[in-house]
């Protein structure tokens, strides 16, 4: 467990400083409907030096492993960066599934956005990507509890329901449409006032 959080610390706030301004939506992102499972993640780490010709970052993370990385060229504001200052990345996750009687199989959407900090500032930035994708449901075993699958490429897939009372009314040659949405989020803040 602890290699695997200094690895999600490490990747998180490489990431931090290696994120490229983005900004593009090929359309507005519909609001879910249904259920939703969602899950986040923030990691802090403290800058312990920096070498601003090399790009080279040190940080120390919250478990006391340090960790050194390479800003890319991406990094417009790397020069605002000092030791001591706080970096802060936040991942977070959502499945939002609802069930439709009959309906169609329908394409991978995707729809991206994201932004950073202007040049001059403290580095911040986001990107978020949401992902719909409606489904057929091809059976249906309610002593498993599992559902499969029939997505628009003809691929199957079985998955276990992790609540079985959710399955009532529901039918095979009903659609499901799934969205996931992802966000990353990162900020450095100027290091605390003793």
């Amino acid at each position: 467990m602890t290699s695997f959080k200094a690895s999600t610390t490490a990747a998180c706030l490489a990431a931090t400083l290696c994120l490229a301004t983005v900004a593009r939506a090929e359309t507005p992102a519909a609001e879910p409907k249904g259920e939703v499972v969602m899950a986040s993640a923030t990691v802090t780490a403290t800058v312990l030096k920096i070498n601003h010709e090399t790009r080279e970052v040190t940080v120390k993370a919250e478990d006391g492993e340090e960790h050194t990385f390479v800003a890319s060229e991406d990094v417009k504001n790397l020069a605002q960066v000092k030791p001591g200052d706080v970096i802060t990345a936040t991942y977070g996750e959502a499945l939002a599934y609802e069930v439709k009687k009959g309906g169609q199989v329908a394409d991978v959407a995707t729809v991206v956005g994201g932004g950073a900090a202007a040049p001059g500032s403290r580095p911040a930035g986001g990107i978020a990507r949401q992902t719909t994708v409606t489904v057929l449901i091809t059976a249906i075993d309610p002593k498993a509890p599992s559902v499969t699958f029939k997505g628009p490429q003809g691929n199957t897939r079985t998955i276990k329901v992790l609540h079985p009372e959710k399955l009532e009314g529901v039918s095979v040659g009903d659609t499901v449409q799934l969205t996931f949405t992802e966000a990353f989020a990162i900020k450095v803040e100027a290091a605390p006032k003793k």
